[in-house]
């Protein structure tokens, strides 16, 4: 009898495990292609409100649809909270409203790709703090030469639209923070969605007065409410695929494509232009942003810094 047939099913077996592999990780990426494309759209598509709402108005609008969503999934058990799983949330609803409406001015003062851009020092940061190297400092060199070339400071930069895209950045940072620390004292999905109510609340005058004002009619409406849907509810579920297909550190590093996606998503919806040295200043921190969080998954074998925002 030969062992011949043995090895074969052998070598079958591991063809069919590389090829569910591979499989799966084009699932994944397919995923969080789709998410991030779905997030910089919808932020393109709000950023038509603007002239009638106004960038607070459109926060408000996605936070009213972020809420819609995650509540009725998580259910949290406000009556069960104790001081010390409320002190976190309310911390992260804050941050949360904060990070959103910060983000949506930038993008209003100096564009969609640059002001993602920015906002993406803030996961860059988390990941530098989490492990320290010379490759932490050189990663944090590079997104500081960055920054500037992004920028390229001049009589007519728009230093108020780059400050606010910069605390942005920090609110992302304790957003992250924040999310991890609740999501330890809070199971499944309990800690987001209660953040979300808290954000919400922020926003709960902004849309009262644009309801008295009758501004929330037509197309501005229709646009802030498509921004809340492809900001919060289609990448949520994508993320949540994709997850499923690749490791976490991978899905942090994939991830920060986002400012890329950002800029073209600006250039073809919003005909926002960048020129070369923006370019340049984007992919310089996208690649800090990239090998940061590489880097900080490898030694801690964590995720990477969540992504995506309620």
């Amino acid at each position: 009898m030969e062992a011949q047939p043995l090895h074969g099913t052998a070598q079958e077996h591991q063809g069919q495990a590389i090829h569910r592999s591979s499989s799966s990780i084009t699932r994944g990426v397919l995923g969080m292609t789709g998410s991030g494309l779905s997030n910089q759209i919808g932020a393109g598509i709000g950023a038509h409100a603007f002239p009638v709402i106004g960038p607070a108005g459109v926060v408000a609008v996605r936070q009213f649809v972020a809420a819609a969503i995650l509540l009725p999934v998580a259910r949290p058990a406000f009556h069960r909270f104790t001081w010390q799983q409320w002190w976190p949330i309310l911390l992260l609803g804050v941050a949360t409203a904060l990070m959103n409406i910060c983000l949506y001015v930038a993008i209003d003062r100096i564009g969609l790709g640059l002001a993602v851009t920015l906002e993406f020092l803030g996961p860059l940061a988390v990941a530098l703090l989490a492990s320290r190297s010379r490759w932490d400092l050189v990663c944090g060199l590079s997104a500081g030469m960055g920054v500037y070339v992004l920028v390229m400071p001049g009589p007519s930069s728009d230093f108020v639209g780059v400050g606010i895209g910069l605390a942005a950045a920090v609110c992302w940072a304790a957003y992250i923070l924040l999310n991890r620390v609740a999501g330890q004292r809070l199971p499944g999905l309990q800690a987001p969605a209660a953040g979300t109510l808290v954000s919400l609340v922020f926003y709960l005058p902004v849309a009262g007065y644009l309801l008295m004002q009758g501004v929330f009619t037509g197309p501005a409406l229709l646009y802030a409410v498509a921004a809340g849907v492809l900001c919060s509810v289609i990448p949520y579920a994508a993320d949540l695929v994709a997850l499923r297909h690749v490791p976490a550190g991978f899905f942090g590093v994939f991830m920060s494509i986002n400012p890329i996606l950002a800029a073209l998503s600006g250039t073809v919806i919003l005909g926002q232009v960048l020129v070369l040295h923006q370019w340049v200043g984007i992919g310089m921190i996208v690649a800090a942003n990239a090998v940061a969080i590489w880097l900080a998954g490898r030694r801690t074998g964590t995720v990477g810094p969540p992504v995506q925002a309620s």
